[in-house]
């Protein structure tokens, strides 16, 4: 694992070089930040269990290039959100594909250092997560039929269960991706088998357009796709074309940018599979 950062003037530790953190990994990383001077790392070692490593504002823990191993065999890279200071809740699947959770409560790791929380269905993707309030969770992932199915957890329960799954329509070539701009919104995107992007949203009382059906945002694409809010009701999407250019669709509280239909390209050739 390498790490830069930026600290409002230069890039550390120069504007080229990369800090190493040591550790050995066969998957991606993920990373959140539940403070000011906060980062919890994680990736998959390669025995496929699930490894961490923080920086509390003056050292990286356990150690520089030390990694906390946090047991679990994993088919998939980790998703990890914070819903508030002091708390993670990381999420991955499985050698049965099942999908596991493990929570920082502040003081300990749930449901123990090593063990992991089983929490049902058979997936095909990894998963997606989002917070959009304090106790709250929205999961994601691809089930075997390459429809998306949803768990929440609502502050004391899963819903629709502790094993059981919503589903939510679609079919699917891409994992999810998955924002919140506020309380009680979701806005999930994936890639459709003819490889265009379709979203759906939840409102606070409904999924939009539909509970199962997705509003289709045209372009044609060859990697999944990222989304970011930096605001109430913003939206902005990202995906490589068929030309491995990077293309853009904006949300800006009424109307998609360009058109309901269209990406911005916005240049470059990149590789599909990063």
């Amino acid at each position: 694992m390498y790490h830069k950062a930026w600290n409002g003037s230069a890039w550390l530790p120069s504007p080229t070089g990369w800090e190493p953190l040591g550790g050995v990994f066969s998957s991606p990383p993920a990373v959140a930040s539940w403070g000011a001077n906060r980062l919890d790392i994680f990736g998959l070692g390669t025995d496929n269990q699930m490894y961490h490593k923080a920086w509390n504002g003056s050292a990286w823990l356990p150690s520089p290039t030390g990694w906390e191993p946090l047991g679990g065999v994993f088919s998939s890279p980790p998703a990890v959100v914070s819903w508030g200071a002091n708390r993670l809740d990381i999420f991955g699947l499985g050698t049965d594909n099942q999908m596991y959770h493990k929570a920082w409560n502040g003081s300990a790791w749930l449901p123990s250092p090593t063990d992991w929380e089983p929490l049902g269905g058979v997936f095909s993707s990894p998963p997606a997560v989002a917070s959009w309030a304090a106790n709250r969770l929205d999961i994601f992932g691809l089930g075997t039929d390459n429809q998306m199915f949803h768990k929440a957890w609502n502050g004391s329960a899963w819903f629709p269960s502790p094993k059981e799954w919503e589903p939510l329509g679609g079919v699917f070539s891409s994992p999810p991706a998955v924002t919140s701009w506020a309380a009680n919104r979701l806005d999930i995107f994936g890639l459709g088998t003819d490889n265009q992007m379709f979203h759906k949203a939840w409102n606070g009382s409904a999924w939009l357009p539909s509970p199962k059906d997705w509003e289709p945002l045209g372009g044609v694409f060859n990697s999944q796709p990222a989304v970011v809010s930096w605001a109430a009701n913003r939206l902005d999407v990202f995906g490589l074309g068929t030309d491995n250019q990077m293309f853009h669709k904006a949300w800006n509280g009424s109307a998609w940018l360009p058109s309901p239909k269209d990406w911005e390209p916005i240049g470059g050739v990149f590789n599909p599979q990063d």
